[in-house]
């Protein structure tokens, strides 16, 4: 199975993300566009979209960008709660209708400021048992009419999306990519999703993981084709080894320092905690992949990075692709030089 490499593009209030130079109209529409511009001129499939309250709308950056481009495809972050699922349904369904089947989503159930917008938070188990509502009454309304469906946390009758997303080989409607690492998780995403999307964690825990979700899958009577897998990571990529490892002590330093912004929510989710206990077994892994990020405040994908030459990182996600990771979200910053370059010098490695 072929591999897809999409990169992200931060949606951001605030500039400097992660350490990103640009600062004057870091979020304006021609900013983001010269972002989406060069992930298809440098051979991305696209990029993720973060979401969350207290940045601009994901749904509605993707299809700004979506408009001023041709191949670029948007993996839209969004939330069960922000979005009822009938609204979301026919939101996508739309977009994919209008630029030729480009939707990718990515279902997000972590913690966010949810009484900000209405909703309640939930604990965990409350989110998750909602989440598989959300996938479910989704994915009929994507493939079927007339779908009526009342569950504990959301409801249906008769209801038919139009247009319908589009239908090419064996896609059906946009692929639904999910995180998390939690039980709850777990069962939703062996069951409901796509694809499952893992943090950077050394090899042998993405092998358990997805040993256990196969089998969980087996086990709980999965209706769908085969779940798929995926890796959202930093990869820190110069010139040579050397350097590579010179420009990450550096960052690290910075960090450290407090020049970079940490990261508040990296002590929330369960994924999130699996990361920061990687340091504990050392600062290095698996040849190259750096833990120490993380005790300085990196959270999410930067939490643990892949540093070396083109050579050494594409090595080491060809040590994932063996495994059985065929979707890659990648990225570093400054981040448009960083799609330039690694889309130049990595991506021609990997294909």
């Amino acid at each position: 199975m072929s591999s897809e490499f999409l990169w992200y593009i931060p949606n951001q209030a605030q500039p400097g993300h992660r350490g990103d130079d640009v600062v004057a109209s870091h979020n304006s529409l021609d900013t983001l566009t010269g972002h989406a511009l060069a992930l298809e001129e440098h051979g991305w499939g696209g990029a993720l979209l973060g979401a969350g309250w207290g940045r601009p709308d994901t749904f509605t950056v993707a299809t700004a960008l979506a408009a001023r481009t041709t191949t670029f495809q948007p993996l839209i972050a969004v939330r069960p709660g922000y979005w009822r699922p009938a609204n979301f349904a026919s939101a996508a369904a739309t977009l994919d209708h209008l630029t030729g089947g480009r939707v990718l989503v990515n279902i997000v159930s972590g913690r966010d400021d949810l009484a900000a917008y209405g909703d309640s938070e939930g604990d965990q188990t409350h989110r998750y048992a909602r989440t598989k509502e959300f996938i479910q009454i989704v994915r009929r309304l994507w493939t079927e009419e007339a779908v009526t469906y009342h569950g504990e946390h959301f409801g249906v009758t008769a209801s038919t999306v139009q247009p319908r997303p589009v239908v090419r080989g064996e896609r059906r409607h946009p692929r639904l990519y999910f995180g998390g690492a939690s039980e709850a998780a777990e069962r939703v995403a062996a069951t409901e999703a796509d694809v499952q999307l893992f943090w950077g964690e050394p090899l042998d825990g993405i092998r358990e993981r997805i040993e256990r979700l196969q089998g969980l899958g087996e086990r709980l009577g999965r209706e769908h084709p085969p779940l798929e897998f995926g890796l959202r990571i930093t990869t820190l990529v110069r010139d040579t080894t050397e350097q590579a490892w010179s420009d990450a002590e550096a960052k690290v330093a910075e960090m450290a320092a407090g020049t970079i912004q940490r990261d508040p929510n990296r002590f929330v989710a369960v994924g999130q905690q699996r990361l920061l206990d990687l340091a504990a077994r050392g600062e290095v892994l698996d040849e190259n992949l750096y833990t120490a990020p993380g005790r300085f405040g990196g959270g999410g994908a930067g939490t643990t990075w892949l540093v070396g030459s083109a050579e050494d990182v594409a090595k080491a996600l060809r040590r994932y692709q063996n495994l059985g990771i065929t979707h890659f979200v990648l990225s570093d910053t400054p981040y448009l030089p960083e799609i330039r370059r690694q889309g130049d010098q990595l991506l021609p490695l990997l294909r």
